[in-house]
């Protein structure tokens, strides 16, 4: 693949050296010019699945990207998107000519359609809602039409507006209901409540709005260029400058700054956490609540306004190199005024990172390994990656005398393809993980060639719908080599390509433009060593259990324009030699589970859930609303004990985090928290007792004489 991608870079300098293509030459008002032409020679060449720009490709991004511009249908009318429609199989066309006339109009337009949306908005809360009214809200959006006048728009918005308020009433009433008893206690009028609903939706919109002002022509343009790349498939992304930089701290866990999550809300940035370990934390000084109003670097001597900035802006200025310093003027929670000097450093995100756990059961010690991501530090692949991570954990957990271990790989979205290729052999001796194929080439066999083996004794690994790409790599590798039993959903979510990041700014000389930001798209397709993809099939569980999401769409298959499933020859590999009875585990997983009273009543709350998502009418007279509401709550009363569940099992941290949380009370707070929920998870019991009938499967069949009855 290495090869290819060269190939592919130099391909596109000789095009750009071809026609003339430097920055220089073009000046900066066609900025965008510059970068569709970048992303159309990128797709074309390098993508694992090219498409043909053609009307049936134009339909596509002129769909998507007008339902992007307006889900709700309450900015456009319906001769706006006639007018639209002149543009429907036309796209291609100006894509070819670098042509923005399309983007143009549907861009000014919306900007006219916003901002007479905001006198739309405040006009009808002005005024009190009659909830005695019988009308129907309907929150189908995708099959909304829409409005042909002015008339017909705000009384869509009305109808908007009254759901979101009657909503906000309902809660006051409540709350008023449980504050009787109170010695305070004042009781507000019908009127009163009402006009404290509308003024909540108010304030709520006013923020929407106040974020919405702050958007660029950059970022609509943005949305833009996503529609035309999500066309080739749902991975194919378009990240403009802020967003590959926060794109990068998601990979790898981590970033240079203070440690600090901001919030702005209309013209005011705040602090909202102080992360775990960070810089400011460390130095104890900054507080939740505490008011940005100004920034200055350690070697400026004035300092720079934040008040109405955008938050991205704010946050260039704050992040920067470990071993500077930042000055923020602060507008404390006391409402004091101080300036506040903090050390930058190198920020992990705890979050993101493989922890571990020992579990007692039946005598046993076991250990679990929950790992969010398969992340990877891109500058330095030996100074942080979740293979290396996942390694040490299991050598401390071997350190506590485990016999059977569990990674949990749910809500796992994947990430870093070498990684998981290092992991994979953390399990087996030697051999094939998994194949990979670009288009016109021959297959590559990625494999493990490390002989040593971190983990040889039973092992099961949890996964669900959310389980993505470098999830199932793994689930997929350790179930061909049956060398682990898979449980969770009754498949994962069948992503079975591979993207590359590309620096569009690789590409272009002369630069004067600024960043052109970078662009991932879909270079390979994977496939398990038995030969199948897992795109869109995902990876079928050993032993399936019900969970909430099992009715609900949001598999790779429901996506659009997702690649479709195939199959190659299979690699040449060799099953575990420990190899477990299957059928017999798997019997008995699915015997306790078929008693299990919990599992039932998820599946049953899983049927509700997928009801209630499912409805798209609503009343908005308040009697019925209210009735509805009443039912649904006694309904749901059903499925309150899911969360009262509670087994028998304790777990407990590692030595050395131990040691940690005697300095880091936050660290213990998280760990006693995920300890907690880990107490209450039937699915990692079942996964437990998986390991168990390992366990005793191992010893019958290598050392039958040894059982006592």
């Amino acid at each position: 693949m290495k090869r290819r991608y060269n190939i592919l870079l130099l391909t596109l300098l000789l095009a750009f050296a071809s026609c003339g293509f430097t920055t220089k030459n073009i000046d900066d008002s066609n900025k965008d010019k510059a970068l569709l032409q970048l992303i159309r020679l990128v797709l074309e060449d390098g993508h694992f699945s090219p498409k043909e720009l053609n009307d049936t490709f134009s339909e596509g991004v002129f769909r998507d990207y007008i339902d992007q511009l307006d889900p709700f249908r309450r900015y456009f009318l319906a001769s706006d998107i006639k007018e639209f429609e002149a543009y429907k199989d036309r796209i291609d066309d100006q894509l070819k000519a670098y042509d923005l006339t399309f983007f143009n109009l549907t861009h000014k337009r919306l900007l006219q359609r916003m901002e007479a949306s905001k006198a739309i908005y405040k006009s009808v809360l002005t005024k009190p809602f009659d909830y005695t009214v019988d009308e129907v809200f309907d929150a189908n959006y995708e099959d909304l039409s829409y409005v042909k006048n002015q008339k017909a728009l705000k009384e869509r918005w009305r109808r908007q507006l009254k759901f979101s308020c009657i909503a906000n009433y309902h809660d006051l009433k409540n709350q008023q209901e449980k504050g009787k008893d109170k010695e305070d206690f004042k009781a507000k009028s019908e009127s009163e409540l009402e006009k404290e609903a509308r003024a909540t939706t108010l304030r709520s919109l006013d923020e929407l709005y106040d974020f919405i002002d702050d958007r660029r022509r950059m970022d609509w343009f943005a949305v833009y260029v996503n529609a035309i790349a999500e066309e080739f498939d749902p991975h194919t992304y378009y990240f403009a400058p802020e967003d590959k930089d926060r794109f990068d701290v998601a990979m790898s866990g981590n970033y240079e700054g203070i440690g600090a999550r901001l919030q702005k809300k209309m013209d005011v940035i705040t602090i909202t956490e102080l992360i775990s370990g960070g810089s400011a934390w460390r130095q104890n000084k900054l507080e939740v609540g505490d008011q940005i109003i100004k920034v200055r670097q350690e070697d400026e001597d004035e300092a720079t306004s934040v008040v109405g900035m955008r938050l991205d802006d704010a946050v260039k200025l704050i992040k920067g190199p470990k071993g500077t310093n930042v000055i923020l003027t602060l507008k404390k929670v006391d409402g004091s005024i101080e300036d506040l000097s903090i050390p930058r450093d190198v920020i992990e995100l705890e979050e993101t990172y493989a922890k571990s756990s020992t579990v007692q059961k039946d005598g046993k010690t076991f250990g679990l390994i929950n790992l969010p991501k398969f992340y990877v530090d891109f500058q330095d692949y030996s100074n942080k990656n979740a293979a290396r991570d996942i390694k040490i954990e299991i050598e401390r957990l071997k350190n506590q005398g485990i016999e059977g271990l569990v990674l949990d790989l749910r809500n796992n979205g994947g990430g870093s393809l070498k990684t998981v290729v290092d992991m994979v052999g953390l399990f087996i001796e030697e051999g094939p993980v998994v194949q990979v194929r670009v288009t016109g080439e021959p297959k590559e066999v990625l494999r493990d060639r490390d002989r040593s083996i971190t983990w040889d004794g039973p092992l099961v690994i949890l996964v669900n719908e959310l389980s993505a790409s470098a999830s199932e790599i793994l689930a997929a590798a350790v179930q061909d080599y049956k060398r682990a039993i898979v449980i969770g959903s009754k498949q994962t979510y069948g992503k079975g390509t591979v993207q590359n990041v590309l620096d569009l700014n690789r590409l272009v000389r002369n630069n004067t433009h600024g960043d052109m930001g970078a662009i991932k798209y879909t270079t390979q397709k994977f496939y398990r060593i038995n030969g199948g993809s897992t795109q869109l099939e995902g990876v079928k569980s050993d032993v399936v259990v019900p969970d909430r999401y099992s009715y609900i769409d949001m598999g790779e298959k429901d996506q659009d324009s997702p690649l479709p499933w195939d199959k190659i020859a299979p690699a040449d590999y060799t099953a575990w030699e420990n190899y477990f009875d299957y059928d017999k585990i798997v019997n008995l997983s699915t015997e306790r589970m078929q008693k299990s009273a919990q599992l039932k009543l998820i599946d049953e709350n899983a049927k509700w859930v997928k009801k209630m998502r499912d409805r798209d009418q609503f009343s908005l007279n308040y009697e019925v609303y209210k009735a509805g509401l009443d039912a649904n709550e006694k309904e749901a009363k059903r499925f309150e004990s899911i969360s009262n569940y509670k087994t028998n099992l304790t777990f407990k941290s590692l030595p050395y985090e131990v040691a940690l949380m005697k300095k880091d009370s936050v660290l213990k707070i998280k760990r006693d928290r995920w300890h907690e929920n880990l107490s209450k998870d039937v699915y990692v019991e079942e996964a437990l007792n998986v390991l168990n009938d390992l366990k005793m499967d191992y010893v019958v069949r290598t050392n039958p004489a040894g059982i006592k009855n």
